[in-house]
């Protein structure tokens, strides 16, 4: 599948109806999300064939994207109703059946659920704004569900810590940053006052260590 055919295909993906603040919860838009899953799958050939959990996932931009790109099963795990309401919603909206499940858990308790495990995680996790060390908190829960591989997006201002938390804590076997994106973020709550906000992110690469079944 090609890049603009993979994004065309997402652009109906419905967003949150009432985004929470405190669990800053902003769309992942399809361009951005296209790009990030399209590197996964052709450069690193991670989908085909593979399990993938998208962990907060939101209304599942990232969940279905990665099943039309091949995986074999994906799991969307997020701590909101509402939104795994819309997410399944979404999953519905196409012609052919993807395979995708959605758990609702949160990120704290998701690594208790053995069950819970995949040879790779996609996410977009919190900044960590409003709630400082939710990025931490993803990343910490993503190595323990990913037997391979964890691809994710943080701000690049956070990247010396990022890459400090991944290799001295989480002790990745690589960490690396893929590419620098913009990502347009749009006015979701009342306190915002432009319309739409661009913010420079990193689309990380991270190999896990060979213990997270354990």
């Amino acid at each position: 599948m090609k890049l603009k055919e993979l994004e065309s295909l997402m652009q109906d993906i419905a967003p949150f109806e009432d985004p929470k603040i405190e669990l800053e919860q902003y769309p992942t838009g399809p361009h951005i999300a296209a790009r990030m899953l399209y590197t996964v799958a052709n450069s690193y050939d991670e989908f085909e064939g593979q399990t993938v959990i998208d962990l907060g996932c939101g209304t599942a931009m990232l969940s279905i994207g990665a099943a039309m790109l091949g995986a074999l099963h994906v799991v969307g795990v997020d701590v909101d109703g509402d939104a795994l309401r819309v997410a399944q919603q979404n999953a519905e909206e196409y012609e052919e059946p993807l395979p995708i499940d959605f758990v609702r858990c949160d990120v704290g308790q998701v690594a208790l659920q053995r069950r819970l495990r995949a040879d790779t995680v996609v996410m977009n996790p919190p900044f960590g704004t409003r709630r400082k060390g939710a990025d931490a908190e993803f990343l910490r829960a993503a190595f323990q569900l990913s037997r391979n591989s964890v691809y994710s997006l943080h701000k690049s201002s956070t990247r010396e810590y990022i890459q400090r938390l991944a290799e001295r804590e989480l002790r990745a076997a690589s960490a690396e940053v893929l590419a620098q994106l913009r990502y347009d973020l749009p006015a979701s709550y009342k306190f915002h006052k432009q319309k739409s906000r661009d913010i420079e992110v990193d689309l990380w690469r991270f190999e896990v260590p060979p213990q997270t079944d354990s």
